[in-house]
């Protein structure tokens, strides 16, 4: 037992401690990244006005700094997570469902911080001797994200399970090609490179089949039986912990930035043509974001159509019970799937 007047030393030390020096600060930057598509609209939204900085000001973090980046794929945004370089990631679905697996449990934790819209994808081609993705040989290349890895890639592999049989999931993994949505439509229509396919997302999917002899092999709302989210925002739980408030003002401004969506696709749309650089029209972008199988929505759809199949193939160690696993607790309340 320490001798009273140390024991009082100490207790005087440890209270003058705490209150000279408060709890660590939240960050002053946050660094947020997303990818090309009419499908990051939300968070196009929220980088052009400034939305995270809003909140956060509101919640009495004075003014913070947003570094944004845009990435090809969501194995790169991985990466940058894992690196911490990174705070808020957005990609497809399998990508983070990969990284919550193989991260569970450990000081990197990752969970899924929101959906961030329901569309479906397509697979088209400029070969006409491809009717259905059984069709597909040798000579063809198939562009995506990230080969093996991306939404598109796990996607392709779900389909080629239904068309060649149990366990032959990976038979077309040796055609795909990763490159950029604006890289794999270039070389899909230019017609002279080896892609003769490409599965990517809007606007792109919609873009090329305005294009002669271009045609859709599939799409992945039939592969997955109806709407599915298509992509989801990520992070650390040690960054949300770490930085409550940041969080909270992230989530607010996503929310926001829906919600201006679905009140005026006109104006969203003319938004996008504005930020993109996109050559469609705004009567293009529009068709796009008023196609019945769009949806701007937080709330996740099919996600565990994704977990079953990437435990069932062993892409994942762990399969989460339910899609409420996957996510921090700020929207569990959703009716998600």
């Amino acid at each position: 037992m320490l001798p009273r007047n140390i024991a009082l030393i100490l207790l005087t030390a440890t209270t003058l401690f705490g209150a000279t020096f408060p709890a660590q600060a939240e960050t002053t930057e946050v660094r947020v990244a997303q990818q090309y598509g009419i499908s990051y609209l939300p968070l196009m939204l929220v980088e052009q006005n400034k939305l995270i900085e809003k909140y956060a000001k509101a919640a009495g973090l004075g003014d913070i700094k947003v570094t944004w980046a845009k990435f090809a794929g969501g194995n790169v945004m991985n990466d940058a997570l894992l690196s911490n370089s990174l705070d808020f990631a957005s990609a497809g679905v399998a990508p983070a469902v990969t990284l919550w697996a193989k991260t569970r449990g450990t000081a990197s934790e990752v969970k899924l911080v929101t959906a961030m819209n329901s569309m479906p994808i397509y697979l088209n081609t400029r070969n006409p001797n491809v009717k259905t993705i059984k069709d597909f040989t040798e000579k063809d290349k198939i562009a995506l994200p990230a080969a093996k890895v991306s939404i598109q890639a796990v996607t392709l592999q779900m389909a080629a399970e239904k068309i060649f049989g149990e366990g032959q999931h990976n038979k077309l993994d040796a055609l795909t090609v990763s490159l950029s949505h604006p890289d794999g439509q270039a070389a899909l229509l230019s017609g002279s490179s080896e892609i003769t396919g490409h599965f990517s997302a809007p606007p792109f999917q919609y873009q090329q089949l305005e294009k002669p002899g271009i045609h859709t092999v599939l799409n992945s709302y039939d592969v997955l039986g109806g709407p599915a989210t298509f992509n989801v925002i990520y992070a650390t739980t040690k960054f949300r912990e770490a930085n409550p408030k940041v969080y909270q003002a992230f989530l607010a401004a996503f929310e926001e930035a829906t919600a201006t969506i679905n009140r005026d696709k006109k104006a969203a749309a003319e938004f996008y043509l504005k930020t993109s650089h996109d050559k469609d029209t705004v009567l293009d972008i529009l068709k796009m974001l008023n196609d019945p199988q769009v949806e701007f929505t937080q709330t996740p759809k099919n996600i565990t159509k994704y977990t079953d199949f990437l435990f069932k193939i062993g892409s994942i160690k762990v399969k989460p019970v339910s899609w409420k696993d996957l996510f921090f607790p700020d929207i569990q309340a959703l009716q998600g799937s």
